[in-house]
């Protein structure tokens, strides 16, 4: 039995070894995106500055990309590298880039402060990440992160655009045609160039973040494709982006999936280019389609995404799991879809290839590799039977990483950076990191955040799922009792006498900020 002295946030840090400080910029002030990615270099000892939380941008207040700039230039003299999210920079936040109110004229000139700052910290490592606008199936699925316009017409944007796309790269049938021609029509025609103006603006601003690069103003830059389908504007643009960085080393520069993991990506990439390492990666996946999986949210294969993201990490993948520095199990289901965490099959019950791909863990965990987990057979959220199974078999706090929020390559990214990072860390660090991800991605994503959802009806106030508004406090209270419930049962790790706090920083459910409170200590059973 291993106890450990425990803080606020669940574990205590232990005590610096190094004073290397990184400047970390993210996309917005999401749990996952600001403080939670952070930690992980911080677990190493790393220094990770982050701008004032009012600084960041949120759903609502778009960020400040001036006083963004001025943070910068302050605190660089003294920083070791820097990772930067282009989107805060130029538009003030990830929705901001999708919400702003800026001509192309202000957008590139913020682009073009990047040259000032190198000019002025030619030796600082600069890691840039930048977005893709992403193309929403439906206002719905838009969560209120688009312009109005797109609650009711965002169904028909997508699909105009996913003609578009195809016509470009086969012929459209007849009736594709005539229903490309009745959408343009449906649509009002305002609001669609609205639309396709702000992206114009990203893509401008874009392929000058490329030029940027071949100048070797950034050390690397990732532009990542927000939500996107097979065929979308967001497909488009991308294809044509990554055109225009062609002649450019996949170390400079890469056009890939995702995007709310990318600062994990460049966090990792800056630690191990410090620390003068290249991780070496294999995946391996469960059976059936496993890497040919084309997951929810994405365009391409996931074997594909993977390869880029273990790049953008700093890292390479290899074909045999002998000498890896990291194993990263992919937990897909044998007949390539993914599903939504909140799916009526996510009860718990064992599934086809459930089994058979825990005890692949347990295989390579027992051969002694350091494994990560990225769970995505279930978008959203955690796989239960996998957990299930994983917890049964003692092998929760026996891996070195776990990633099961939000879209599949949002996970994977998250699995590989931190799994990279975790390999110099002491084990209490490791289980630290991991329970984090346990009570956020299984207790909340998977679990309590859809019984909650259910229950809103009975609570007293004002608010729905995506506004919780007079709930918020009773939404909180009410969610917290329920995680406190589910770790003491599924996790070895906690005590029934600890309390959790959660909030819901963005007045929605869809994520939380979950924190241990007045912890004394833990207890693993090995």
């Amino acid at each position: 039995m291993v106890t450990i002295g425990v803080m606020p946030q669940c574990f205590a840090r232990h005590k610096k070894v190094q004073v290397e400080k990184i400047l970390y910029i993210p996309h917005d002030n999401r749990p996952i995106s600001d403080k939670q990615t952070a930690e992980v270099a911080e677990r190493l000892g790393y220094e990770v500055v982050v701008p004032p939380d009012d600084l960041l941008g949120n759903r609502e207040n778009l960020g400040y990309p001036g006083a963004l700039w001025d943070w910068l230039t302050i605190n660089a003299p003294e920083a070791k590298a820097a990772v930067i999210s282009a989107d805060s920079m130029l538009y003030g936040s990830l929705v901001g880039s999708r919400k702003h109110e800026y001509n192309q004229d202000e957008v590139l000139e913020r682009v073009h402060k990047f040259s000032e700052f190198r000019q002025k910290n030619q030796k600082l490592p600069l890691y840039v990440f930048s977005s893709i606008m992403r193309t929403p199936r439906s206002g719905e699925a838009s969560g209120s992160e688009e312009p109005a316009y797109y609650r009711s017409y965002g169904a028909d944007i997508f699909r105009y655009t996913e003609l578009s796309d195809k016509e470009e790269l086969k012929r459209l049938s007849y009736r594709e045609q005539k229903e490309k021609a009745f959408l343009q029509e449906l649509i009002p025609r305002k609001d669609l160039q609205d639309w396709l103006g702000r992206r114009e603006k990203n893509f401008a601003a874009n392929e000058e973040l490329i030029k940027l690069t071949r100048k070797k103003v950034f050390d690397y830059l990732a532009l990542g494709r927000d939500d996107n389908a097979p065929y979308s504007q967001t497909h488009k643009e991308s294809r044509h982006l990554a055109e225009a960085g062609k002649d450019l080393d996949k170390n400079q520069f890469q056009a890939m999936a995702g995007i709310d993991e990318a600062g994990m990506l460049l966090l990792a990439r800056a630690v191990n280019t410090l620390q003068k390492k290249v991780p070496l990666v294999y995946a391996k996946y469960n059976w059936g389609r496993g890497g040919e999986t084309i997951p929810a949210y994405s365009d391409e294969r996931i074997s594909a995404s993977i390869d880029s993201a273990i790049t953008a990490a700093g890292g390479k993948p290899v074909k045999r799991p002998e000498g890896a520095d990291l194993v990263l199990m992919v937990n897909t289901n044998p007949n390539g879809n993914t599903y939504e965490a909140n799916d009526w099959s996510n009860d718990g019950e064992a599934r086809e290839g459930t089994k058979y791909f825990a005890e692949l863990i347990g295989e390579y965990v027992a051969k002694g590799y350091k494994v990560g987990v990225a769970d995505i057979a279930y978008a959203n959220g955690s796989d239960n039977a996998l957990m299930e199974q994983l917890k049964n078999r003692k092998l929760l706090f026996k891996i070195k990483a776990y990633a099961s929020w939000n879209t599949p390559t949002n996970s994977t990214g998250f699995a590989i950076g931190a799994g990279m990072l975790a390999s110099g860390m002491k084990e209490e660090d490791v289980k630290a990191l991991l329970l984090t991800r346990y009570l956020d991605d299984w207790a909340y994503q998977a679990n309590v955040r859809n019984t909650i959802a259910r229950q809103l009806s009975w609570l007293r106030g004002d608010g729905v799922y995506g506004s919780l508004d007079t709930k918020r406090e009773a939404v909180s209270q009410r969610t917290q009792k329920m995680m406190e419930r589910f770790a003491s049962k599924n996790l070895p790790s906690f005590s029934k006498n600890e309390t959790i706090r959660v909030d819901f920083p963005w007045n929605r459910m869809f994520e939380a900020d979950i924190q241990c409170k007045e912890r004394k200590e833990v207890h693993f059973f090995k």
